[in-house]
């Protein structure tokens, strides 16, 4: 990658994504700050994304083929900037070994990928996590069971006990992977952070619920709920929660300093129960953007005046941080 970043016109830097999840609002930020942008399509998409005029060029492809832009996409100077759809689409072996600078660790996408090590990265920082059972008929509470990969909530289920899991574990594809984990009761909350290295520090900048189906749906009983999501919407937690949000955002952080090298670069966010005597309990982590910046694109997120005195979103910051790296002779730091 530093190879590859020598030859690069700092001046005239393109940034590509996959043409879907976040995608708008990355695409928007960095146009903001005055860099090039690509959308990489599906097949039969581009026409939606040529739509908008702060997308520079689209690219219609079958995604099984990504690799094949790489040497065009590099000769232009280009950055990828991973996301959900990238990490599901393209997996993580391919991220791995994409021959395209990308912002962020993409090492990191592997860990994302395994539920399991998602737990262990987790608990090596100290965050609270739910109880994991490994054996189904030890199960003596409700509990949920979560498939591998970026689904998006797809393939989620609830048992009620060890008899009603081991019924619904028969519905289960053999080989795939998955984890059994304590039903935590609450609210959810999901967080999202920013690990800079211009400036030495993460920002909190900012949360949102998922909108499931159909668990969030009108149901009335009539089926088992499922947690596929559709939607965000934008939260606004009580002052005196942010602390123990920012401490454990921190913590991740170093942990991923201290066990995926170079560490945590830019947008993550972890996913968490709220219980009612105001506990927090952490399921899930992304290493990358999430869907729910998406709430407050083009308007900014409440936290990041805190930051910056303006509001900003997700993608602008991402553009902010990719631009002053640049500046600063830092762009290596920021990219894997």
């Amino acid at each position: 990658m530093e190879t590859v970043l020598k030859n690069y016109d700092l001046g005239k830097l393109n940034i590509v994504t996959i043409a879907s999840h976040s995608s708008l609002q990355i695409l928007r930020g960095i146009k903001r700050y005055g860099l090039g942008t690509v959308a990489v399509a599906k097949p039969g998409l581009g026409w939606f994304y040529r739509r908008f005029s702060f997308i520079d060029r689209v690219i219609e492809v079958d995604l099984s083929n990504l690799e094949q832009l790489a040497n065009d996409l590099v000769k232009d100077n280009s950055i990828l900037i991973p996301h959900g759809s990238y990490v599901e689409y393209v997996g993580w072996r391919r991220a791995l070994s994409m021959p395209i600078p990308t912002f962020g660790n993409r090492y990191l996408i592997e860990w994302e990928a395994d539920q399991r090590k998602k737990m262990r990265l987790l608990e090596y920082a100290g965050i609270p996590i739910p109880k994991s059972f490994n054996e189904p008929a030890l199960v003596d509470r409700p509990v949920i069971v979560k498939l591998s990969g970026a689904k998006g909530g797809r393939g989620y289920f609830i048992a009620k006990d060890a008899a009603d899991l081991a019924s619904k574990l028969s519905g289960v594809n053999v080989g795939d992977d998955y984890i059994i984990q304590e039903y935590v009761i609450g609210v959810p909350a999901y967080y999202h952070y920013f690990g800079s290295k211009v400036y030495d520090r993460v920002e909190l900048f900012g949360m949102d619920l998922r909108y499931e189906s159909n668990v969030d749906g009108r149901t009335f009983n009539l089926t088992e709920p499922t947690f596929v999501v559709v939607g965000n919407i934008p939260v606004v937690l009580r002052e005196s929660l942010l602390p123990i949000v920012q401490k454990y955002g921190e913590d991740f952080s170093r942990a991923v300093s201290e066990l995926v090298p170079p560490g945590m670069i830019g947008p993550y966010s972890l996913e968490s129960i709220i219980k009612d005597d105001l506990s927090i309990v952490v399921f899930e982590f992304s290493g990358r953007i999430v869907a729910g910046t998406n709430v407050y694109m083009g308007v900014g997120s409440p936290y990041s005046v805190l930051y910056f005195n303006e509001p900003m979103d997700m993608g602008e910051r991402i553009a902010h941080e990719i631009v002053n790296a640049a500046k600063m002779g830092k762009l290596n730091e920021v990219l894997t």
